[in-house]
């Protein structure tokens, strides 16, 4: 399969709930992930972080897709054609 590049954003708004979950799902793609930038935005009481990644089409779902599950957190991604 064709590999792309892609860039996720991460929104955790129940960081005690979630942060550790979406710390282990990254941790298992680790492999696709380019760069990684985290952001405690306090004032409205979330974390934010933006992935680079590239991989599959079907890594790159993956990954958003069970980051996304969880209770919580909120993910969108862009791919490059």
């Amino acid at each position: 399969m064709e590999k792309r590049v892609a860039v996720i954003g991460i929104v955790i708004s129940d960081r005690i709930g979630a942060a550790a979950k979406v710390n282990d799902i990254l941790a298992r793609y680790g492999d696709i992930i380019v760069g990684r930038m985290g952001l405690p935005y306090q004032d409205k009481g979330l974390n934010i972080i933006s992935l680079i990644v590239d991989g599959t089409n079907d890594q790159i779902g993956a990954l958003a897709g069970k980051i996304g599950n969880l209770q919580g957190v909120k993910v969108k991604s862009m791919v490059t054609t």
